[in-house]
């Protein structure tokens, strides 16, 4: 009976292991919920297919609730859900979690207690909605008319810049986290606010990816930020040969011009390439901006030196008000055409413009032969051309 005993007794003990790490491989969450008697509560999965639900209770007097689930194999995103009120969570392997809430002011009370990674993304979360909620502030404001364009785009640049230099130190304490991970991902109107094609930006997503690449490998969700990361790196180099080709002056000959065509005042389309034969700059401006009289009162002297040489000027303007545009333009002699985008126009990054006013000289064949920046150097610049 012992011998058998003995020869038993290791499998007993590798089924005993086996059965102990099945066990614990899971992670709990318990808490209470105030004031939400008689709701379901929902445990959900955010994944990276969309959200799917695990498991639900229906809360007592007491409130109390308790979920038991499979362990990620790396920090992973969950949530608690009553009916809209939803609050996001991380998992970072096997653990147990205690929350608590109180469903009449659902986002202010939800605590994970004792949890340093879910405080920094409930930071990241109130950081979020406080950009949001200026963001939306500055969007009235430049609808109704009280801040102009150019108001309008340095505010806003404020406020973004503010928030990534603060979440910018939360990702960078800790890249292989999982406040990391979802603070690169936030979005404010669908827009991720961390710009994957912008190389600060992307310093984020890089960090992010190569650090779960580290300690998370072959997982499904890393394998996904890589691929994100790597798919944007590709085409920020794109867009970057192409700025090149408008920054490096003189372009090489042959070299296609992106060309615009908008309407002018009158109503009438007119395309840039309609010019060729032309001297032409291309100018880019903001009527409604405090340099616009003198601005186009300097360029109005040019004009009516060269004009006669074969110079034009292909004006475009970036104002939000149309009726404004119309206005200012009426009398201009000059081709002036407005991009409705405004602020918002692709025109702006596919020229590289860096500050409003720019402008290009454009030469007979309708190569670009110069940049301009400081105004003071276009008369050079036309002498040379003419």
């Amino acid at each position: 009976m012992k011998k058998k005993l003995r020869r038993f007794l290791p499998f007993m003990l590798i089924g005993m292991m086996f059965f102990s790490c099945k066990q614990g491989d899971t992670f709990k969450v318990t808490g209470n919920i105030r004031s939400a008697e008689g709701d379901t509560l929902y445990l959900e999965h955010r994944g990276l297919a969309g959200v799917s639900v695990l498991d639900s209770t229906v809360l007592k007097n007491d409130g109390a609730f308790a979920f038991k689930q499979s362990a990620p194999e790396n920090p992973e995103f969950y949530q608690l859900r009553i009916g809209s009120r939803i609050a996001v969570f991380a998992v970072d392997s096997t653990e147990t979690l205690h929350i608590s809430a109180d469903a009449s002011d659902w986002y202010n009370s939800f605590v994970v207690e004792n949890s340093p990674t879910n405080d920094q993304m409930k930071e990241v979360d109130a950081l979020t909605r406080d950009a949001a909620q200026k963001i939306a502030g500055l969007e009235n404001q430049h609808k109704s008319g009280s801040i102009d364009d150019m108001a309008f785009i340095e505010q806003l640049d404020t406020t973004l810049q503010q928030y990534k230099t603060a979440v910018t130190k939360l990702i960078l304490g800790n890249p292989s986290g999982a406040t990391a991970y979802y603070a690169v991902f936030q979005k404010i109107n669908d827009w991720l606010i961390f710009d994957p094609y912008n190389r600060q930006d992307y310093a984020m997503f890089g960090a992010v990816a190569t650090s779960w690449n580290r300690y998370y490998p072959d997982t499904e969700r890393t394998k996904h930020l890589y691929e994100f990361t790597m798919n944007a790196l590709k085409a920020r180099r794109q867009q970057e040969q192409q700025a090149k080709l408008l920054e490096n002056i003189p372009i090489e000959e042959g070299t296609g011009l992106p060309d615009i065509v908008f309407s002018e005042v009158d109503g009438r389309k007119v395309a840039l390439s309609s010019l060729n034969g032309k001297v032409v700059l291309l100018d880019f401006s903001v009527y409604s901006a405090d340099f616009s009289p003198k601005h186009n009162m300097d360029l109005n002297n040019l004009y009516g030196r060269y004009q006669s040489k074969g110079f034009e000027i292909y004006q475009v303007s970036f104002d939000s008000d149309e009726h404004f545009w119309k206005t200012s333009a009426a009398n201009l002699p000059w081709l002036t055409v407005r991009d409705p985008r405004s602020v918002n126009s692709t025109l702006l990054a596919t020229y590289n413009v860096r500050q409003i006013p720019t402008a290009f000289l454009i030469n007979r064949e309708g190569d670009i032969i110069a940049r301009i920046e400081n105004y003071d150097q276009l008369a050079g610049e036309l002498d040379k051309v003419l």
